[in-house]
């Protein structure tokens, strides 16, 4: 959200020791998947003749698909309609995608200073990783199909010291995992929400990152 002021981090943030790989969140922290996944929505509203309001749902962005479906269509219909969209994705929702201020610039400050980026993500792997592809992002793993505390799984493996996110699920996740949680403003939680979730950190997107990570690095013990 432009304008925001970034949020002082809380004292006791910091890396943990000798972990320098970084966990990002993907829609509406690394991409605005508003207008691709608004686009799927329509497409599968008149495929199903099923009335769906796309613009109510892409602004609560986050939580697995099967949660916002069962919002449109019964329980017995859930689990066909999230394989029917999940089809349709490639050819609605990849192309109007764009990525988020900074999400480039927030790689290349891990890599820069010699660690890894993932990305850990709600969203069906195969189409988070056609996201990533199409916009030119390249992180060093791409781990999908998992919300809010079952991301502490791909970050714990990956042994991520810190994850972002812009949802409190992503907070969760973070703190399941033991790692630092920052939050950005850029989806549909507020920073009164983020931090009121346990988040370490509050910034107002991933264009204050790369400053946070070099103070917080330089901080390290």
């Amino acid at each position: 959200m432009a304008g925001m002021a970034s949020t002082t981090p809380l004292p006791s943030a910091s890396f943990p020791s000798a972990r320098l790989t970084v966990g990002f969140d993907l829609d509406m922290t690394l991409i605005d998947s508003r207008p691709g996944i608004r686009a799927c929505y329509l497409a599968l509203a008149e495929r199903t003749g099923t009335p769906i309001d796309a613009d109510l749902v892409v602004t609560r962005l986050g939580p697995p698909l099967e949660d916002e479906l069962v919002n449109w269509f019964p329980a017995e219909r859930v689990e066909q309609a999230a394989d029917l969209y999940r089809a349709m994705y490639p050819t609605y929702a990849i192309a109007p995608t764009p990525a988020l201020p900074g999400a480039r610039d927030a790689m290349a400050a891990v890599r820069e200073a010699g660690g890894q980026a993932i990305v850990v993500t709600a969203k069906h792997e195969p189409n988070a990783k056609l996201h990533l592809a199409h916009l030119g992002i390249e992180p060093d793993a791409v781990i999908g199909d998992l919300w809010a505390e079952q991301k502490a799984t791909a970050l714990r493996e990956h042994d991520a010291g810190v994850y972002v996110g812009d949802h409190v699920g992503d907070v969760r996740g973070a703190r399941t995992a033991g790692a630092l949680s920052v939050a950005v403003a850029s989806g549909p939680c507020d920073p009164a929400e983020l931090r009121a979730a346990g988040a370490d950190v509050v910034l107002a997107d991933l264009t204050e990152f790369p400053r946070w990570f070099a103070d917080h690095r330089a901080a390290r013990p």
